[in-house]
């Protein structure tokens, strides 16, 4: 088998090895084997990293990067587990959309706003801005 040091790796993927060894810290990249004291990673790791790299560009966070590559059964397709987790990342994402659109609203109706003092401004005194 073919092991790539940290180095190797880390071009190979794009990433920083710094980047590596963090990864290795919080849990989502096994630690390597040694050899001389020196990293030895085998190629399943640049299909994990590259797995890891598509999960952030998706907005995971660490935690659900871990999920993710770990926290379900070993038997569980990675397209499945992708699937359950996009699936509750999509939910997350649309409900901060809508709470974007509201504060873009909010945002539009303020600097409409012509009011002279705060107790005249009706803007500010709606119980619910999205309804408007």
């Amino acid at each position: 088998m073919q092991y790539l040091s940290i180095g190797e790796l880390a071009r190979q993927v794009g990433m920083r090895s710094s980047a590596l060894r963090y990864y290795e810290q919080v849990g989502l990249l096994p630690a390597p084997a040694r050899q001389y004291g020196q990293r030895r990673y085998t190629p399943a790791s640049v299909d994990r990293l590259v797995a890891i790299q598509a999960a952030q560009r998706a907005g995971f966070t660490i935690a659900e990067i871990r999920v993710l590559l770990d926290g379900f059964d070993a038997d569980l397709p990675f397209g499945e587990r992708w699937r359950i987790m996009a699936a509750r990342k999509y939910a997350e994402l649309s409900a901060v959309i809508a709470q974007a659109q509201t504060m873009q609203q909010q945002l539009v109706r303020g600097a409409a706003c012509e009011c002279v003092t705060i107790e005249a401004c009706p803007i500010l005194h709606q119980a619910d801005m999205a309804d408007q």
